[in-house]
């Protein structure tokens, strides 16, 4: 599930930002705009799907969409909703097309602004320059 997440989220970086990445194992060590969404897969398993980004991450995405050079921290959080919805939907679509344990997303929710502290057991980072967006994945089931 995670390398559908994966796929979606370096998707997401070429063809909306359209920049250089790279991609790294681990959680960002930076302060981060977190949101999650619950992911109901087709064979009854429950896991969450956590997007933590940092601002100057985030600010790429609310100048591509809204063409503000200097967002504030309300729509920085908004946009993180935007993009982990756009981002799981993706990773939907790709592992139903693929066949790749199929699931459906719930509505994503907000967490927090700050250190990305949650248990999981699978990250990426996706780096565009100095930005750094981290996908996690958290069995719900254990």
């Amino acid at each position: 599930m995670l390398n559908t997440i994966e796929e979606a989220t370096i998707n997401f970086c070429i063809h909306q930002i359209r920049e250089d990445h790279s991609v790294k194992d681990g959680v960002t060590k930076k302060r981060t705009l977190i949101a999650y969404i619950d992911l109901d897969a087709h064979d009854g398993k429950k896991y969450r799907a956590y997007i933590a980004s940092d601002s100057g991450f985030m600010q790429r995405v609310s100048k591509l969409f809204l063409e503000e050079d200097e967002s504030d921290e309300e729509t920085l959080s908004d946009m993180t909703l935007e993009t982990a919805n756009l981002i799981i939907g993706s990773a939907k679509v790709i592992a139903e097309e693929k066949n790749e344990s199929p699931y459906s997303i719930n509505t994503p929710f907000f967490e927090k602004i700050g250190e990305f502290d949650f248990d999981y057991d699978y990250a990426k980072t996706i780096m565009v320059g100095d930005d750094e967006i981290t996908i996690a994945l958290k069995d719900l089931n254990v």
